[in-house]
């Protein structure tokens, strides 16, 4: 790896991407492209959806980014097993040559995104070049960095924005008008293309454009945080200097941004909406969930909004005190961060009002899909918080002031593909 040896002193200020020899799966070995791949780790929360993707194909990603055994080592050690045998059998293989990836996703609605899969150089947020919006959750960062340790690879990369329209994005475009490497179309309906840039003097010009461009980590904060501790726990120079990364320029492809809900465990709807008399307005909505979340928005737009679900209705929850706001909710915050919804739904709805711990999964889990997190509420008698998605401009500027969004606040997307490139660290 050809900058691995840049210490923080030297390494220059900006992103710094590197070409990789990516693994892939040999297209002859498996049933199809699409059917070895899976949506990012923390995405696939459903055990039918699991299991799903297991079902597809013997050899699907899946197997090695949520390995399933009875004790956390036992699945680490399952996953590096794993990753062994298909390397020696032939079912991945490296490339021949280190490139940065030109990665393509569409779908018929229209959503086009394009972006540079390279190994970018690791930094601290006070560096100012990769930006967090979002807390992480210690246990969900050991968890991967044993995962990582394990396996000696980044099995999937995460997702960086930054806005430059320049060289780096006339160079990836025209790498799209090529032969891609490989083509497919996912259950999801995107189709997913790659192309490999491997001559150096492309290579060497994306460098320069984006060497004066900072960025900021659309999705994946848990596995950022896992480069930042795998890097630390390893001598500089080293490959854990430099972790896997999907980077799209916005100024070119803009990026959707949805919320992510909360499911509260144990906790019925009429029991949360009791907790609530006087503090916030409710109303009850018999409608479906589209004109739900259509009600949603227009609340969103006066103020903090969310919905409850869970007993067959809608329960808009919006208006909340002040007095309770004023309590609540830090005030050496920005306004932007302490008018969020996900702040006061975790200062004031879950610390103060519900008293649920955030960080505790047998009390609540994060979902991203929103009819399914509806589905789970009812037939498990718990509660869904369904929020209104923040604007990227919020998200980037509170990011900007190193402030950051309290955990799970948006949803990105598209988000990569899993299985379609991965990075071994001893390559």
């Amino acid at each position: 790896m050809n900058s691995a040896g840049h210490s923080e002193a030297t390494a220059p200020r900006g992103l710094e991407l590197t070409p990789f020899r990516g693994l892939r799966y040999d297209p002859d070995r498996v049933g199809s492209l699409a059917a070895v791949t899976s949506p990012p780790y923390d995405v696939v929360v459903r055990p039918d959806g699991l299991h799903h993707l297991q079902d597809a194909d013997p050899y699907n990603i899946v197997r090695l980014i949520l390995p399933q055994a009875t004790t956390p080592a036992a699945r680490n050690e399952q996953a590096a097993d794993t990753l062994r045998g298909w390397l020696a059998e032939g079912v991945l293989t490296a490339d021949p040559e280190p490139a940065l990836y030109v990665y393509e996703q569409r779908h018929a609605d229209g959503m086009l995104q394009r972006g540079l899969i390279g190994t970018l150089r690791v930094s601290e947020p006070s560096e100012g070049i990769v930006l967090p919006h979002e807390d992480v959750m210690p246990h969900i960062v050991a968890d991967r960095a044993a995962l990582m340790r394990a396996t000696h690879a980044n099995l999937e990369p995460l997702l960086l924005t930054y806005r430059g329209n320049g060289t780096a994005a006339e160079i990836v475009d025209r790498a799209a008008e090529r032969p891609p490497l490989l083509s497919t179309t996912t259950e999801d309906g995107y189709s997913h293309r790659l192309w490999a840039i491997t001559d150096p003097a492309e290579t060497a010009r994306v460098l320069a454009d984006l060497a004066h461009h900072q960025a900021l980590i659309a999705d994946g904060h848990h596995r950022w945080a896992t480069y930042l501790r795998l890097r630390a726990e390893h001598p500089s120079p080293s490959p854990w200097d430099h972790g896997l990364v999907l980077l799209v320029d916005t100024a070119r492809f803009p990026l959707r941004v949805r919320a992510i809900h909360r499911l509260l465990h144990g906790f019925p709807v009429a029991d949360a909406l009791a907790a609530l008399d006087g503090r916030f307005r409710v109303q009850r909505l018999d409608v479906p969930l589209a004109q739900a979340l259509d009600v949603l928005a227009d609340a969103a737009c006066a103020g903090n909004g969310f919905l409850l679900a869970g007993d067959g209705a809608f329960h808009l929850v919006d208006r909340p005190d002040p007095a309770l706001l004023d309590r609540t909710i830090p005030a050496d915050f920005p306004e932007a961060w302490r008018t969020l919804d996900a702040t006061v739904l975790h200062a004031t709805l879950l610390d103060h009002v519900w008293h649920i711990p955030e960080d505790d999964p047998a009390r609540i889990a994060y979902i991203h899909d929103t009819a399914a997190t509806v589905r789970k509420a009812e037939r498990d008698g718990g509660t869904a918080v369904l929020l209104h998605p923040v604007r990227e401009e919020v998200v980037r500027d509170l990011a900007r002031q190193g402030v950051t969004m309290p955990r799970k606040s948006t949803s990105f997307g598209p988000k990569p593909a899993s299985g379609l490139v991965l990075r071994a660290l001893d390559l």
